[in-house]
């Protein structure tokens, strides 16, 4: 049996992150056996830790996101991929930003970070994941499937949403194979998709220093390509990446068609149901129960903003299912008119609220990434009792059906108290820009 593998020393790395585009040091540390992999935002009181597991997974949008409570760390699938990539089980990494540095826009940098830091071996050994059965996840023309293996192969596919730039490559992995096919795979991008993704706040540090961006036939890059399918390459890259949270070397060959990291994610969850140990989230202080998404990370995702932003925290999102909530507070600036004397909550907000939550949850997946979702209509709206100040209004969301990926139909549902005020279905289109 293959042993657990650590770090010798202490390495760092300083750079600028892509998405906020602040200068931030990583520090790898060696860790103990059993220990996995644990973040620390060493930039704020109490350092406190985040672990890569199911449950930890937040935002997706066009990155993996690791939360715990109001903590975050994302795009952390380049370091994960690195670690995962060289068979590396325990380390502690220490970040003062919220983003690692993107480097070259590969796994490469980090690779020979840890190779610097010399990979050892420790007593104990390794536990590896071992699938049974075979787990399947698709979003129209993406899919992902994880059958039984003595190994990890990864078999993949890329192409656009046209079809054009397609490419293939199926891969035995191990440390050998990482090093020389795939670390050095540098992310990409489409040059329509930039100017969305810069509306939503992100690629601040984006340069083509750290990306190659593909503009119809023509590629745009500071370098020529390392390798004629590197595209795959770098989605290969992902994936191994994104499978790092199940926190345990897993043997499987997985055959991806179209991958992205929101896909990537339900496999995980879909692994991680299919009969694995749980990977039990590091609790927050008091243990209290906390958000999946605040209220932040909910802007980053849709356009709406003060007034008009009815969302507080997402609570939950498990599949084609999500959970939201709605403080309704007496200072909102429609009570004004509606009513003086007895304030309530219009039913046409109670129907945006669950339009906006339904949008999170399409945005969240695999279509949705650097897209609008625009509402098309709503049908069997029922209201059934009033929405006052000082209730907590639950909203839930139940996608029901998906066309190609553009339009969609979900059922919504608000609570308060546990009784159902109102409920709707409503269908909209996902659109690949933003407007102001």
């Amino acid at each position: 049996m293959a042993k657990q593998r650590t770090i010798l020393r202490e390495v760092a790395v300083r750079g600028r992150a892509v998405h906020t585009g602040q200068a931030v040091t990583l520090r790898l540390r060696p860790a103990e056996e059993g220990c996995g992999i644990r973040f620390h935002r060493v930039d704020l009181p109490g350092k406190p830790e985040l672990r890569p597991c199911p449950e930890s997974v937040g935002e997706l949008v066009r990155c993996t996101t690791l939360v715990a409570g109001s903590v975050r760390v994302q795009t952390v699938e380049h370091l994960l991929a690195a670690l995962n990539g060289l068979g590396i089980d325990n380390v502690h990494v220490d970040i003062d930003g919220e983003e690692p540095p993107i480097l070259d826009g590969s796994a490469r940098e980090f690779a020979n970070l840890l190779l610097q830091a010399e990979i050892v071996e420790q007593g104990s050994e390794r536990d590896p994941l071992i699938l049974r059965q075979p787990v399947h996840v698709e979003e129209g023309s993406r899919s992902l499937l994880a059958l039984p293996y003595a190994g990890l192969k990864i078999t993949c596919t890329s192409a656009d949403d046209r079809g054009s730039h397609a490419q293939h490559l199926s891969l035995e992995i191990s440390p050998e194979s990482f090093l020389g096919h795939i670390a050095p795979a540098r992310t990409f991008t489409f040059y329509e998709d930039i100017e969305p993704l810069l509306r939503l706040g992100r690629l601040q540090g984006g340069s083509l220093d750290a990306a190659i961006v593909i503009k119809g036939d023509q590629i745009l890059s500071k370098e020529p390509l390392r390798f004629p399918d590197e595209f795959v390459r770098h989605k290969i890259l992902d994936i191994l990446g994104d499978i790092a949270l199940l926190g345990k070397p897993l043997q499987a060959h997985i055959i991806a068609i179209r991958p992205g990291h929101a896909l990537n994610a339900r496999l995980v969850r879909a692994i991680h149901r299919s009969g694995s140990e749980r990977c039990d989230p590091i609790p927050t202080a008091s243990e209290r129960s906390e958000s999946l998404l605040d209220v932040r990370q909910i802007a980053n995702l849709l356009p709406h903003r003060y007034p008009f932003l009815l969302l507080d925290r997402v609570l939950a999102v498990d599949g084609d299912r999500l959970v939201a909530i709605k403080n309704v507070t007496i200072d909102e600036p429609f009570f004004q008119g509606h009513f003086p004397g007895r304030p309530v909550l219009p039913g046409v907000l109670q129907l945006e609220a669950m339009a906006q939550a339904a949008g999170v949850l399409m945005l969240r997946r695999a279509e949705g990434e650097g897209k609008l979702a625009f509402l098309l209509s709503c049908d069997r709206v029922k209201f059934r009792r009033v929405v006052e100040p000082g209730d907590q209004m639950r909203i839930e969301i139940r996608l029901l059906r998906s066309h190609g990926g553009r339009v969609a139909v979900a059922e919504g549902t608000c609570r308060v108290d546990g009784q159902v005020v109102s409920s709707a279905e409503l269908m909209f289109t996902l659109v690949a820009d933003r407007v102001d």
